[in-house]
């Protein structure tokens, strides 16, 4: 089991979530090699491309995101992605323990359309997560 504990994630989970904050996204990791207790490490302002430089390649690591996308001239939407990122050098026995401690992890980032399952930064890229939300969202007059 993963210990998602710490008041920290909450409270930047509650502020990603929030519409008056400028905070849109939250990265979580793990707080040593051999521990299962996860941690904030991070939040920001700047969207994936911010979360993505974010990553590193020699961690497993979850992040929450508000997703922002126009679906027509007059209306945006907001929507949420829970992302799992195992980096290319992430080490054998956390690779095994992930789908068990995103249970876990899902339990405290309750609310989100969909999830991303990220091994490279380019599994980021905002166009095909706003089609992948466009399409989870229902209502699509584009042919999407």
């Amino acid at each position: 089991m993963a210990d998602v504990s710490d008041l920290k994630i909450q409270e930047a989970y509650l502020d990603v979530r929030s519409d008056k904050s400028d905070t849109n996204w939250l990265l979580l990791d793990y707080q040593s090699d051999r521990s299962d207790r996860l941690v904030l490490t991070q939040t920001g302002t700047g969207g994936l491309s911010e979360l993505r430089d974010a990553l590193d390649d020699s961690k497993a690591s979850f992040a929450y995101a508000r997703v922002t996308y126009s679906n027509d001239k007059e209306s945006q939407r907001e929507k949420f992605i829970l992302v799992v990122w195992i980096g290319s050098g992430c080490k054998i026995l956390r690779k095994a323990k992930i789908s068990v401690h995103t249970a876990d992890v899902k339990e405290v980032l309750r609310v989100y359309s969909i999830e991303v399952a990220a091994r490279e930064r380019d599994d980021l890229k905002e166009d095909p997560i706003v089609g992948r939300l466009r399409k989870a969202g229902g209502a699509s007059y584009d042919g999407i």
